[in-house]
């Protein structure tokens, strides 16, 4: 496929048609995707392939306190998780909410999970002293994670980044035997799409590109 076409019709997969990926398929993948650009270059992921269904349905396990508060929030009105605005939602409240099958279905109907860590001991976060959530030395894992997923387009197959598994991360690390220094970055399951989407919407340039300043005028190719 084209790189414009891949990047035009990759999407958030999570219905899939149990075909298997074949070992040959995931490791053409990763050999492409190896070639994300990380921080000093220092390529501080790891990844690890999870197909046994016992881990899987572990991580799915994981994935239910994240994805209670997401939906408690969403019922609420508020932004979910949002690191500004404090929830004010009650804990039983969302201790008491039910998460949709649809979140954690695909970790267990993908050919493959996907964990991807990425090592604090390698990345330089200049937002660190911040007042602020750090959000900097994703740029050192996220370019990966995104390959993987425009190199499983390209294949035929698909995927969707995953993250509410992280609010558990004490767990997913003992699970999975992750070093402390690690960091969860990312949850992937990859397999066939039962159908792939070739249109999806996304905002106009227009909508959050300015020229010059955050308060500029829209950019425009008239503006040239």
């Amino acid at each position: 496929m084209e790189l414009y076409d891949v990047m035009r019709t990759t999407f958030a997969a999570r219905e899939f048609t149990g075909e298997p990926l074949p070992d040959k398929v995931l490791d053409r993948i990763l050999d492409n995707a190896r070639f994300a650009p990380s921080g000093g270059n220092r390529q501080a992921g790891h990844i690890i392939v999870v197909r046994d269904h016992g881990t899987r349905e572990a991580l799915a396990e994981a994935t239910k306190p994240g994805a209670q508060r997401y939906y408690a929030q969403i019922t609420a009105g508020e932004t979910p998780w949002n690191p500004v605005i404090p929830t004010q939602v009650a804990p039983e409240t969302i201790a008491a909410t039910t998460v949709p099958e649809s979140v954690v279905e695909p970790l267990r109907t993908a050919s493959v999970v996907l964990v991807v860590c990425l090592d604090l001991r390698l990345v330089a976060a200049a937002d660190q002293d911040l007042d602020r959530v750090g959000v900097i030395s994703g740029a050192s894992i996220y370019p990966l994670v995104w390959n993987i997923l425009l190199a499983a387009r390209a294949e035929g197959f698909g995927g969707t980044l995953t993250t509410m598994a992280v609010a558990q991360e004490p767990k997913v690390r003992e699970l999975l035997g992750i070093p402390d220094t690690y960091a969860v970055a990312a949850v992937l399951p990859i397999g066939k799409p039962v159908k792939q989407l070739t249109r999806l919407r996304r905002n106009n340039i227009d909508e959050f590109v300015t020229l010059e300043r955050f308060d500029g005028d829209p950019f425009s190719p008239a503006n040239d």
